[in-house]
């Protein structure tokens, strides 16, 4: 490429000055311009300038010239698209990073460098957090490109001797989430089946000092079943093939991958039916212990040394391959039949504890319960691992630049579960990116004060919505049937789905599509028209993948066991909790929302990575392939925004820099403003007012072809001037010119010498007027604001504003604030309550909607309660539970007889007889209808909400309280007394389920209520030493109960 040549006057000389702007193969930086000239070889740097930028051909050819040639990045915009080469390119050597480092992203050539290092420039000029959004199908580079961005941050930022043992622990994090989280799979040997979100934290003076990583939707289904031709996790293989000795030894584990059946097909169990089923199962694993591309051994030791850097001790390390070795032993189990049906385990091993299921199990059952544990006891070490690097890379109060290295959309031949939730995510990442484009776009022409466009594009907010809808969208009605008593299956769903959204323009399923259409769609599954195209996904396993349960027994069995990990893992608090776990579908979706909240809070970039064939063989570029992942990627979608206005976009200093020498005006140099000088440029370049617009400080050209003809007049116009500079040069009179002139050295010598000593000059003034300043403000600051003292009150402001930055309250409840001087009260008290608003917005917007729920019913029972109840105040620090009893204390009979009715809260409690006041327990149930109060099996009453005519409940700390019913309605028997333990509790949750909360009557004294037949019964409350509920000799109810609080 050629070096263009600047021509200056300088002491009646002109001297040749090389400008050097970005980096080619020879290590010499060439400016996105300069390789113009070169576009029909090794095409456009940017699709932007695509003459035929609608065209998918043109598209896909530009990449395939650049292809050929190594160039493997290109940009779309600010979006780098990049090119997996499969091969070592000399692009990545330190040499590369220091180029790139701190050079404007539009002066260089498209690299994965530019990207990261305009984040961090952005980061660090414009203090807002970023993000790099990394995209593609597997094998297309993006755990590579992920690599390469921490490495430039490791090589490029300041360090120090902490901040080097932080860089050390972020770039060792890779190769052990690597090893827990990748796997050979058909498409890539080294496959993420995690999506991953790193954020890298910044100190003020731009050095990393910590990190935080989140994880999404691990394959765990990989522990026990892999397709032929693929592995298991890394770590397997890694341990059996690279583990010492001696550590085998104490695992019990051979160095041989053929022993385990979760790694490769072993052993011959076709002696029965469902030996024959587990052999075509066994057939079915991946049956690929060794891969030539990947050095198990070796890996091994990177893995072992990256976890002793990143801070686990040995005992961790031992526990940790502990539970790796344990999976490998439990695939390893085998069952036999007896001859009632039920399974027990024939191979002599140490994990006996499956033998303790109450619940007897048939074969399948039990070869189910063991691939569920596996999955749950490796899916939740995995999160425990993420947990402990985020522990040894914490820290607070950093700028943050985060990297999203997930899956992209996945089009398989048998589409399950786990490519809806991907191809779910690629939506919600779809449609943030078309409007962080969009957003970009409008405010650059905003900010240049250029007319807006709106661009017409498609809004993928309705698959989206079809999605993650609530009680309509497909994972409500996924999640509803996973829930549903009764025979629920993949097929029911499948109705319910045709049923609920089959008249939705996106979807339809082989009942509900044409003729052509059913001749491609199975019978089982459903088609969706993504952003990116049509995807038939199979229902069989929705409804399991999406349940993910474990056996309660197993749950227990984990939580008594002495591997610290997994008491971690397994917290016997998820025992006492009743409530039912959320889905996978719906943890899915929930932890999407808030990645999505955490990229809408910072300034994008974005990677997409291309795979040029399936042989991941270099050179060779497969356009079908290729066609497919352009599509996916909805690079055509992008570009086409990108380009509804203007292609090209410079800075007028940059475009007049490089252009002037065009116009006789403007060369050699342009003494006015910048805006005049390219409109006086432009205009001698005969640009047509539709080919161009100024902004305010930029120059934007419509049209590639507009910017081609400038390039190609450029070029002619430097071998112009290289021409006249030889003549000069090599003609006469040179010489007896070069002695009358001093040497450029001197003058240069002599020029910076008078710089230096003005500048020194300089800082002596400043430093006197400072100083004089500052004492005449001090003298008058009790004055108002005059010429005198608005240097120091401007100091006093500064100084109380950096003192209340430092002092800044931590949380709501944190009432303190500095003390204000006289001038600034009326704006500090207004500071204060802008930033207590700014602290409870925040705390709302992290409150999830369980914690959310929690402060709803708290209020609910506040605005009933305070100041009127003696047990109040002790009901405020306790969490009111979903509900009291679990479904195994309920007869089933009862739920039965609900029917559909849904159960909201349910809690044991005592009901006093009419006659007698006799004690009977009970238990209280609240529907979305009705209050029902149940005996064993038996409904003993019913209570419509809108019948119930209030709630009397007396001001002590008992736990008496009566529902009153009407004494017309000839089914019930009177009004109801009842005794719950949680008072408070109970009577917030029925009064929110039947819309009471002002029908509650708090008395003091006693309270009268109905007995039946019209006779009245009277409860007398009075304060005692302790609780006693009794029949008083006058014939009432007599409730002694101590008092708690004095109102």
């Amino acid at each position: 490429p050629h070096q263009f040549i600047e021509l200056l006057p300088f002491a009646n000389h002109l001297l040749p000055l090389p400008s050097l702007q970005a980096v080619g193969s020879d290590g010499v930086r060439i400016s996105m311009e300069s390789a113009l000239t070169a576009r029909d070889r090794v095409g456009v740097q940017d699709f932007v300038l695509l003459e035929n930028h609608t065209s998918e051909a043109a598209f896909i050819e530009n990449l395939r010239k650049r292809f050929k040639e190594n160039l493997i990045y290109t940009y779309i915009g600010s979006v780098l698209v990049s090119v997996n080469p499969y091969k070592d390119l000399e692009i990545y050597t330190k040499n590369h990073m220091e180029r790139y480092r701190g050079v404007n992203f539009y002066e260089v050539s498209p690299h994965v460098y530019a990207v990261s290092d305009n984040s961090y420039r952005s980061m660090r000029t414009e203090r807002k957090d970023q993000c790099i959004l990394i995209s593609g199908e597997s094998g297309a580079g993006k755990t590579e490109a992920s690599k390469k961005i921490l490495q430039y941050y490791a090589v490029t930022c300041p360090a120090s001797d902490q901040v080097e043992t932080v860089k050390d622990r972020l770039l060792q994090s890779n190769p052990v989430l690597e090893a827990f989280g990748n796997a050979k799979t058909l498409r890539n040997d080294n496959s993420s089946r995690f999506g991953k979100y790193m954020d890298i934290q910044f100190d003020f003076k731009g050095a990393p000092v910590g990190g935080h990583i989140l994880n999404y939707l691990l394959e765990k289904s990989r522990v026990v079943h892999q397709n032929h031709g693929e592995r298991n996790f890394h770590i397997f293989y890694q341990l059996i093939e690279g583990g010492e000795e001696d550590l085998l030894r104490r695992l019990g584990l051979e160095r041989n991958p053929q022993q385990y059946q979760y790694l490769v097909k072993v052993g011959d169990t076709r002696a029965s039916l469902y030996g024959f089923a587990m052999w075509c199962f066994w057939v079915s694993q991946g049956n690929c212990p060794k891969v030539s591309s990947i050095n198990d051994r070796s890996d091994w030791k990177v893995v072992r040394k990256a976890l002793s850097v990143i801070g686990f001790s040995e005992d961790e390390v031992e526990e940790l391959l502990n539970i790796i070795a344990s999976v490998l032993h439990l695939g390893n189990i085998q069952y036999g039949g007896e001859d009632s049906g039920n399974a027990y385990i024939t191979t002599d091993t140490q994990i006996k504890y499956l033998a303790r299921l109450k619940s007897p199990l048939n074969l399948e059952q039990a070869s189910s319960a063991r691939d569920a544990l596996s999955k749950a006891v490796y899916g939740r070490t995995f999160t425990w691992l993420v947990n402990k690097i985020n522990v040894s890379l914490t820290y607070k109060n950093a700028s943050v630049i985060g990297l999203l290295d997930i899956y992209g959309f996945e089009v398989f031949q048998h589409n399950s579960f786990e490519q809806f939730c991907i191809n779910y995510c690629n939506e919600k990442l779809q449609q943030l990116f078309i409007e962080l484009t969009l957003k970009s776009e409008q405010d650059e022409y905003e900010a240049e004060g250029i007319t807006w466009e709106p661009v017409q594009y498609f809004n993928n907010k309705i698959i989206c919505d079809l999605v993650e809808e609530k009680f309509k969208g497909i994972i409500s009605i996924l999640d509803e049937e996973c829930l549903r008593p009764g025979d629920a299956s993949d097929i029911t769903f499948l109705e319910k789905l045709e049923n609920t959204v089959g008249g939705h323009a996106h979807l339809t399923t082989h009942k509900l599509a044409d003729g052509k259409t059913r001749k491609v769609m199975g019978r089982e599954e459903f088609r969706l028209l993504h952003y990116a195209g049509e995807v038939n996904y199979n229902v069989n396993g929705f409804l399991d993948k999406n349940n993910d349960l474990l056996f309660r027994n197993l749950k227990e069995v984990m939580c008594m066991s002495d591997n610290k990990i997994l008491t971690q893992c397994f917290d016997r608090a998820e025992l006492k909790d009743s409530k039912r776990p959320e889905t996978a579908a719906t943890q899915f979706k929930t932890s999407l929302a808030k990645l999505m909240e955490i990229l809408m809070s910072k300034e994008p970039s974005y990677v997409r990575c291309i795979k040029p064939n399936d042989a991941k063989q270099a050179g060779r570029f497969d356009d079908v392939l290729i066609r497919h992942q352009v599509k996916y990627l909805g690079l055509m979608e992008n570009l086409r925004v990108r380009r509804a206005g203007f292609a090209y976009r410079r800075h007028y200093e940059t475009f007049l820099q490089r252009y002037k020498s065009l116009c006789p005006e403007t060369w050699p140099s342009w003494q006015g403003k910048l805006a005049d000088g390219v409109s006086t440029l432009v205009k001698h370049l005969g640009y047509k007012p539709e080919e161009y617009k100024l902004g305010r400080s930029k120059i934007f050209i419509r049209f590639p072809k507009t910017l081609f003809a400038t390039e190609d007049a450029l070029e002619t116009r430097k071998h112009s001037l290289a021409s006249k500079l030889r003549l000069i040069q090599t003609g006469p009179g040179l010489d007896s010119l070069a002695a009358v002139c001093p040497s450029p050295a001197v003058v240069v010598q002599a020029w910076w010498r008078g710089i230096l000593a003005c500048r020194r000059a300089q800082r002596k003034r400043q430093a006197a007027n400072t100083i004089r300043r500052f004492i005449k403000g001090f003298i008058y600051r009790h004055n108002e604001r005059c010429p005198e003292n608005e240097y120091f009150l401007d100091y006093v402001r500064y100084s109380f504003l950096m003192k209340l930055r430092r002092n800044l309250p931590k949380s709501v409840l944190d009432k303190s604030w500095p003390t204000a001087p006289t001038a600034l009260i009326e704006a500090s008290e207004q500071l204060r309550k802008l930033y207590m608003q700014n602290m409870v917005w925040g705390y709302c917007k992290r409150i999830n909607p369980e914690w959310k729920h929690q402060l709803e019913q708290k209020m609910v029972a506040s605005e009933i309660f305070k100041n009127k109840k003696d047990n109040y105040p002790q009901s405020v620090p306790k969490l009111f539970m979903g509900t009291r009893l679990n479904g195994e204390e309920i007869n089933p009979k009862v739920l039965q007889s609900l029917g559909s009715e849904t159960m909201k809260y349910a809690v044991p409690v005592t009901k006093y007889d009419r006659k007698g006041y006799k004690a009977r327990p009970r238990q209280l149930l609240l529907t979305s209808n009705c209050a029902v109060i149940v005996e064993e099996a038996k409904l003993k009453q019913r209570i419509d909400y809108a019948a119930l005519k209030g709630i009397s409940v007396s001001s002590l700390s008992d736990g008496v309280f009566v529902l009153h019913v009407p004494t017309e309605d000839k089914k019930q028997k009177g009004d109801v007394v009842l005794q719950s333990d949680h008072i408070i509790e109970t009577l917030t949750k029925v009064a929110i389920c039947a819309d009471k909360v002002n029908s509650i009557n708090i008395n003091q004294g006693s309270i009268t209520f109905t007995m039946g037949q019209g006779k009245e019964g009277i409860i007398d409350f009075t304060s005692g030493s302790e609780l006693l509920v009794a029949k008083a000799k006058n014939g009432h109810l007599s409730v002694t109960a101590p008092r708690l609080n004095s109102r």
